[in-house]
């Protein structure tokens, strides 16, 4: 078979993107020749690799196969550059790393220096559940991910990162203002503000409620934090969100923050990764800096 890595980043990019056109875009290829070199995969194959339809692409079951070990060759390659690169001009590469809710609001002050220490590398961060993320990191879709710990890690390899503490943000006229803690039970009744319906945390919390035998009672959802702590500072309603959130949002100065008392609310975030002898060395390098302690103090 005569693949050239070309055709495997264009068929990876097809494959992710669920578009000919936008794999086209992102592989810096035109149209009809990106759409000649897939031909010319499944050609090479004798079976088809993608179903065409109306609202874009999606791999056959061949197309599966034959996008997983693409990824594969590429980071292999990548990995092999990276390493190449060391040698001669400084380190380059990217890496692509997953993380939930919570884990963006630790990422940036562990993620500053390093990006500064490391300016021929790339990164790519994207959000996901935390359920979702080992099954991205084992079928390579990514090489690191940050989640809680609670998740199902698999087979994968694990390394603390980050404590992520949840805390309850209560506008300055509430009954609890003056209060240090509560518990979920003590507020069920309360109307609230969370986050879209996408959200893995505001899910996570859902199931905590329900638990309990009540539910949340959202008057609006809406993206990103910093929205809910407004609306709190305005009096709409109640927030659970991470600590580090409230405290960025004006916690303690334009609302109240009490420390919620229940288990769930103390985490531990942790790295997953399906083997660090075997990461690229760009995204060894990364793993090895989020997980070094110093200077986190919210470390576990």
């Amino acid at each position: 078979m005569r693949f050239d890595l070309v055709d495997l980043d264009l068929f990876l990019k097809v494959a992710e993107a669920g578009s000919l056109t936008a794999g086209a875009a992102a592989a810096h290829l035109s149209l009809p020749a990106a759409s000649e070199r897939v031909r010319g995969l499944e050609q090479e194959l004798g079976q088809p690799l993608l179903r065409r339809g109306r609202r874009g692409v999606t791999p056959t079951a061949a197309g599966d196969a034959l996008a997983h070990q693409a990824h594969l060759v590429l980071q292999q390659v990548e990995r092999l550059r990276g390493e190449l690169a060391e040698h001669a001009r400084g380190l380059r590469g990217h890496v692509r790393l997953l993380c939930n809710t919570a884990a963006k609001e630790h990422l940036p002050a562990a993620l500053a220096p390093w990006l500064r220490a490391n300016p021929g590398i790339d990164l790519e961060v994207a959000e996901a559940p935390s359920h979702v993320i080992p099954g991205a990191i084992a079928a390579g879709r990514a090489e690191v991910g940050v989640l809680s710990d609670h998740a199902g890690l698999r087979d994968l390899e694990s390394l603390p990162f980050a404590l992520d503490r949840l805390v309850l943000a209560v506008p300055r006229g509430h009954r609890l203002a003056r209060r240090r803690q509560a518990a979920l039970a003590e507020v069920l009744g309360e109307d609230f503000v969370g986050l879209g319906a996408g959200s893995a945390l505001q899910a996570h919390l859902q199931g905590e409620a329900e638990r309990l035998g009540g539910s949340l009672r959202l008057r609006v959802r809406l993206d990103g934090f910093a929205a809910l702590c407004t609306l709190v500072a305005a009096g709409v309603g109640l927030a659970i969100l991470p600590a580090l959130a409230a405290e960025r949002c004006g916690g303690g100065r334009d609302f109240a923050v009490l420390r919620l008392t229940d288990a769930f609310a103390e985490r531990r975030l942790c790295l997953c990764l399906r083997s660090l002898a075997a990461l690229p060395l760009p995204a060894r390098r990364l793993v090895e800096a989020l997980s070094r302690p110093a200077g986190r103090s919210d470390s576990p």
